[in-house]
């Protein structure tokens, strides 16, 4: 495992890594810890696709399942992709596809297990991450980027204690350590 490093730092890394041939990234941690804006600068920097589980996570309690549907559909190795979650009306969307043969770097609370670990493997190397960032400033984030997660703050973070509490998840054994904030 490497690090603790700050994000601008970890971009780099992820970019050696993609550029050394791995095919998915995976980043987990809490709600508001930065994974989102580490995935968008990786994937800014590397020109390679991000997934995001907050884009099909099925509705407020949906964290396992999201976290299932990283195995079984984003990194399926025939016909990749994942139906999107319709927020505003509490439903279904579309189905995206995803190509196979693409570089992935898929972000969100629960993409880090593993089944998710051995799925991405079966699609070549594999490159973890865990961001980490105090709770009062991860809430902070949180509620300043969607306002409307106030009132769901408190159920969807009794569904991370139960990600993290699960003794088969990955999150002390991954790659790199990220320290945001």
């Amino acid at each position: 495992m490497e690090g603790p490093v700050r994000p601008d730092a970890a971009v780099g890394i992820l970019a050696d890594a993609c550029a050394s041939g791995v095919r998915t990234v995976l980043i987990g941690g809490r709600s508001g810890s930065g994974k989102t804006t580490l995935a968008r600068m990786a994937g800014s920097r590397t020109g390679h696709r991000v997934v995001h589980l907050d884009d099909f996570y099925p509705g407020w309690g949906g964290l396992a399942e999201g976290s299932m549907m990283v195995a079984r559909d984003v990194l399926a190795p025939e016909r990749p992709g994942f139906t999107r979650w319709d927020w505003g009306n509490d439903r279904p969307g579309e189905w995206v596809a995803l190509d196979p043969r693409e570089v992935l770097i898929v972000e969100g609370v629960g993409s880090l297990t593993p089944a998710n670990l051995r799925a991405a493997r079966r699609r070549g190397r594999c490159f973890t991450v865990r961001v980490e960032l105090d709770g009062t400033e991860r809430r902070k984030r949180a509620l300043a980027r969607d306002p409307g997660f106030a009132e769901w703050w408190g159920y969807w973070a009794e569904q991370e204690e139960r990600h993290a509490a699960d003794p088969g998840n990955v999150l002390g054994t991954v790659d790199l350590t990220v320290l945001s904030g």
